[in-house]
């Protein structure tokens, strides 16, 4: 995965290099506007290619994982559906089928609420798009002046 490149920036200068005060005192207020909306509409491209890159990434790897999950899941369906039938077949020949069917019920009841517990807690841990997060919180950063400054 490549990160995504600064685009031409300033006009003079290494792109993203602060100017001097006498560089910008020549430059009229048109062209000052004129770099500042080139360097942010290049620092937002680069903001949005980061957060492409990363849900990519991250996609993948989801993508992979609840498709291992969906067959562990359905192979884990079948063997509970049976265990179930037939514990529901041994509790009828010792009481009503009726009584046997409802505590095969409750006990898939209490499964179900540990689980839902389990995943609620799970779903609260999803961390999401970590380093376009961070970088985006830098922006303020990166528009205010240095102390080294232009000075007018």
């Amino acid at each position: 995965m490549s990160m995504p490149t600064q685009g031409p920036g300033l006009d003079s200068g290494a792109a993203g290099a602060p100017h001097s005060a006498a560089e910008v005192r020549g430059s009229s207020i048109g062209e000052l506007m004129r770099q500042v909306t080139a360097d942010l509409s290049t620092l937002m491209r680069q903001e949005v290619e980061l957060a492409k890159a990363e849900i990519r990434q991250e996609g993948r790897k989801a993508g992979k994982a609840a498709g291992l999950f969906g067959g562990a899941g359905f192979g884990g369906y079948m063997v509970v559906l049976f265990l179930s039938l037939a514990l529901w077949a041994g509790l009828s020949n010792v009481m009503d089928a009726g009584w046997a069917a409802l505590i095969v019920a409750v006990i898939w009841a209490v499964v179900a609420a540990v689980l839902y517990s389990m995943a609620k807690q799970n779903a609260r841990r999803v961390r999401g798009l970590a380093r376009t997060s961070d970088s985006v919180q830098r922006i303020p950063d990166a528009l205010k002046p240095h102390p080294e400054g232009v000075t007018r």
